[in-house]
């Protein structure tokens, strides 16, 4: 059955590549990014600031009376590493609106016509960073409310025929990553000593399970996190 699908922080690592995904698998797909100039976008991409509060309200509402929506990701952040002793509470009130704002007034937004529908699909996009690590407690902590935020609508909704899920990647080879983990450097070398695995994630790994979790078959999962993360989340490989 041809869907349609909502996905914030769309042209770029996991975003993009689930467009992708849904997109070849017939499904319709919207995306949303600040810069909304790609004409290689597999579907229709808006242009938006989803930090700025009213933009987002005005985007999503104008969305949600256009498309019928089945689903939404919520993928949409940013990473700013800042240690204790050198947070910047702008910038750590920056990091947290622009992770959770958008969640909210998305899936607020989207909230009424799955319900009509009797179905729907949210996925909050989490990461590894909420069991901890150095200079992630603005990320970390957005990213842990993103899985709370999961367990909250899950049971508000288990009735509904809508599922809320979340995903937790490990460190995967996006241009976020990059941009604070340059290849072959120190900071890179460390995040593969988490991985059991001993490799970096690919955006299209993620994309596969985000798949099904905004599909027919995962009905029965609501309320879960899921880590796909090479195994960094059990513990280190014995070698």
């Amino acid at each position: 059955m041809k869907r349609t699908y909502l996905i914030t922080g769309a042209t770029k690592g996991i975003g993009r590549a689930t467009a992708e995904r849904l997109a070849a698998a017939g499904h319709g797909v919207v995306g949303i990014a600040r810069q909304g100039d790609d004409p290689d976008f597999p579907g229709t991409l808006v242009s938006a600031d989803l930090g700025d509060r009213d933009q987002a309200e005005a985007v999503f509402s104008d969305l949600a009376g256009r498309f019928d929506f089945d689903g939404l990701v919520n993928n949409v952040g940013m990473i700013k590493p800042q240690a204790l002793g050198e947070i910047d509470l702008d910038t750590f009130d920056a990091i947290h609106a622009l992770h959770l704002h958008p969640a909210i007034q998305a899936s607020q937004a989207l909230l009424p016509g799955m319900k009509e529908r009797g179905w729907g699909r949210i996925v909050n996009v989490s990461s590894l960073t909420i069991f901890g690590l150095p200079g992630r407690t603005a990320y970390g902590s957005a990213k842990a409310a993103m899985v709370n935020f999961t367990r909250t609508w899950a049971l508000e909704l288990a009735r509904t025929g809508i599922t809320v899920n979340a995903i937790a990647p490990g460190p995967i080879e996006t241009e976020l990553f990059r941009a604070n983990n340059p290849e072959g450097s120190d900071r890179e070398a460390a995040y593969l000593a988490m991985v059991p695995m001993d490799r970096l994630g690919e955006p299209r790994e993620i994309a596969a399970t985000l798949e099904f979790m905004l599909g027919e078959d995962s009905g029965y999962m609501t309320g879960q996190t899921i880590c796909v993360d090479g195994g960094a989340s059990v513990g280190r490989a014995a070698f």
